[in-house]
C-alpha cells in the first residue's frame, strides 16, 4: 500500500437550497489500496484552543470539568474510503457529534449521527438516508478531486441538497 503523507487539502460542504456553506483547510494523509481505491485520513481542526497568552487557570476544576475538556481538545478526525463508485466518511471525535456517511453513485445511502452523551450509556444514531446525484473522482495515479453531490434525507422529507469537495493539493 502506497502512502503519501501531508498533503493540504480543502475540504467544503455547501448546501444548494439553504444558508450553509464550510470550509476546512488542512492536512490529509493519503493511502493507496490498489489503482482507484484510497484511504484519506483527515484531522479536523479543533475549535476550543486557548487564548495565545491566557495564563487563566482555574484551580478548582473538577474531575469531570477536566474530562469534558480534554474530550473537547481531542483531535477530531475525517476517515475516507473512496472508490470509483462509492465512499465511505467517518468523522469521530470524543464528546463531538460523529458521524457516518455512505454514498452510492446514482443510489441511496445511509447517514448515521451519533450525538455526545453525558452519561456512560451508548447512544443510538439518528438514521437518515442520501441519494447520490453524482460522484467524481478526479486524479491518476492520485486523487485530486473528489466531488460528491447528494440530497440527505429523513424517511420522505428531503433535508436539502449538498456538494461535498475535496481536493489535494501536491
Amino acid at each position: 500500500m502506497l502512502t503519501y503523507y501531508s498533503k493540504p487539502v480543502s475540504l467544503s460542504l455547501i448546501c444548494t437550497d439553504q444558508p450553509l456553506w464550510s470550509v476546512v483547510e488542512t492536512a490529509v494523509t493519503v493511502y493507496q489500496k490498489d489503482h482507484n481505491r484510497f484511504h484519506l485520513l483527515l484531522s479536523a481542526p479543533s475549535f476550543n484552543e486557548p487564548e495565545v497568552g491566557n495564563s487563566l487557570v482555574r484551580e478548582s476544576t473538577t474531575r469531570q470539568e477536566q474530562d469534558h475538556a480534554d474530550k473537547a481538545s481531542s483531535p477530531r478526525q475525517w476517515w475516507l474510503e473512496i472508490a470509483s463508485e462509492r465512499v465511505i466518511m467517518t468523522h469521530q471525535g470524543h464528546g463531538q457529534v460523529n458521524y457516518r456517511h455512505f454514498w452510492q453513485q446514482g443510489g441511496y445511502g445511509r447517514t448515521r449521527y451519533w450525538l455526545p452523551n453525558e452519561s456512560s450509556q451508548h447512544n443510538e444514531p439518528i438514521r437518515l438516508h442520501n441519494f447520490t446525484r453524482s460522484l467524481i473522482l478526479k486524479g491518476d495515479p492520485m486523487p485530486e478531486q473528489l466531488r460528491v453531490e447528494y440530497d440527505l434525507l429523513a424517511g420522505d422529507v428531503q433535508l436539502g441538497s449538498y456538494i461535498l469537495n475535496i481536493e489535494i493539493k501536491h
